[in-house]
């Protein structure tokens, strides 16, 4: 297939190969990290049970919160680069620590400890992806944003697959530790791509008058460490952002606590039900990589991001009436595949290309308390209204009673959200002030 025709199956501009291709690379290790370890982390949250695993959401909730104004005020006083690095930097210290306490002192891992890396790695998780997306929509244009995320996305998915498949390969042979050292080494491989990124031209002409304004990668953001909260309750754009974030949370919750119980149905130890779980996300992100090729890059363009915004919530709750009806892990897999497939595909493009028409300030500060302090909200939300149905014996049909009219109020949103970026995007490119 020749340059000419892969630009135009990926839509991509010429100029732009460098770039897409160094962001997507830049996915890959980050996902990779992430996916490598997650199977273990949720098989060490649930040594002590379901219940327990709730309240890890809420400690996760806890430490988000006094994480973000470190976080705020690093943005405040550093450039985006040197807070990348030094996130990233952070992150993989504190991995090679875990990995020293696995190999020196494996009697002193037990249930406390496992919770401790729980929850470690939810701060990580969201920081990590935070990070990565908030430069993509500093780097890329608005218009570019719609063209490119699902590429850049697709490399994700990649990662997101080598992830599960080198813990099934690597965990029984060399251990649950050497899975740690994967993830370091990805950090360490991600930051000089991060660089190349933030210093690439990740534009076709029509960006050449946005680089010229646009403020140097060593610049500081500045403004206050609390400026992400406090605009949440100033902007109704951005507040409606957080409130579609909080009920993608609570959905994303109901589904992964009854992954969960169907795992411990399944009985056990540790080694099946990490084996268990990391096959689910193999499985998943497999169609979720066929999806992104094959449909999402031309099927944004065909539905316009107003619907791409609502697609999501509509599918998660024809899946909670069909899984309801099935009753299964088959149909668990099913459903999870396809909608972490829209939603890393369609939906999450969509959502970051939102941020594409606020500052760089919103970009990085209410960004950060959106995917991380909002997001985890929306967790311990979800999980507490899942625990209080399944307490009271009601089981998945009661969950999908809640969840059904919760997603036609999610979609109601992202339709509302996508129009409104249209709206703002329209008004700039008039030289109009956006009203958002």
């Amino acid at each position: 297939m020749s340059e000419t025709r892969l630009q135009r199956w990926f839509n991509l501009r010429a100029g732009e190969w460098q770039p897409v291709l160094l962001s997507a690379l830049f996915f890959f290790l980050v996902l990779t990290a992430l996916m490598v370890l997650r199977p273990a982390r949720d098989a060490l949250g649930m040594e002590r049970g379901i219940d327990q695993v709730r309240v890890l959401f809420i400690g996760t909730a806890v430490v988000t919160l006094a994480v973000n104004p470190l976080f705020g005020w690093l943005v405040s006083r550093y450039a985006r680069l040197h807070v990348l690095a030094s996130t990233y930097g952070f992150f993989a210290l504190s991995l090679i620590g875990f990995y020293l306490l696995l190999v020196a002192a494996p009697e002193r891992v037990g249930q406390v400890s496992g919770q401790v890396f729980y929850v470690w790695f939810s701060v990580f998780n969201f920081f990590a992806t935070m990070l990565f997306w908030a430069l993509m929509a500093d780097r890329y244009s608005l218009a570019q944003s719609q063209r490119l995320f699902p590429f850049i996305a697709a490399g994700g998915t990649l990662g997101a697959i080598a992830g599960p498949w080198l813990a099934l390969q690597l965990a029984q042979p060399l251990g649950t530790a050497s899975l740690l050292l994967v993830a370091v080494g990805c950090l360490l491989l991600a930051l000089p791509v991060g660089r190349a990124v933030a210093h690439s031209q990740a534009s076709a002409p029509q960006r050449e008058a946005e680089a010229a304004a646009a403020p140097p990668e060593s610049s500081v953001i500045g403004g206050s460490a609390w400026a992400g909260i406090a605009v949440l309750f100033r902007s109704p754009f951005l507040l409606g952002i957080a409130m579609y974030v909080v009920l993608l949370s609570v959905m994303v919750t109901f589904l992964y606590f009854t992954r969960l119980q169907m795992v411990e149905a399944l009985g056990g130890d540790l080694d099946l039900r990490t084996t268990w779980l990391a096959r689910i996300d193999l499985y998943t992100q497999l169609l979720t990589l066929v999806m992104q090729l094959a449909l999402s890059g031309h099927l944004i363009r065909r539905v316009g991001l107003s619907a791409a915004l609502a697609l999501v919530p509509l599918t998660t709750a024809l899946g909670f009436i069909g899984l309801a009806m099935a009753a299964s892990l088959a149909a668990l897999v099913v459903l999870e595949a396809l909608l972490k497939a829209l939603q890393r595909s369609l939906m999450r493009p969509a959502r970051e290309s939102l941020f594409t028409v606020v500052t760089r300030e919103h970009k990085y500060k209410a960004k950060a308390v959106i995917d991380t302090f909002v997001y985890r909200f929306g967790d311990v939300l979800g999980a507490q209204t899942e625990g209080v149905l399944g307490r009271l014996g009601m089981g998945l049909y009661a969950l999908t009673v809640a969840a059904v009219p919760l997603a036609l109020l999610w979609a109601a949103l992202g339709w509302w959200l996508g129009r409104t970026r249209q709206r703002v995007g329209r008004d700039a490119a008039l030289g109009a002030k956006p009203s958002h």
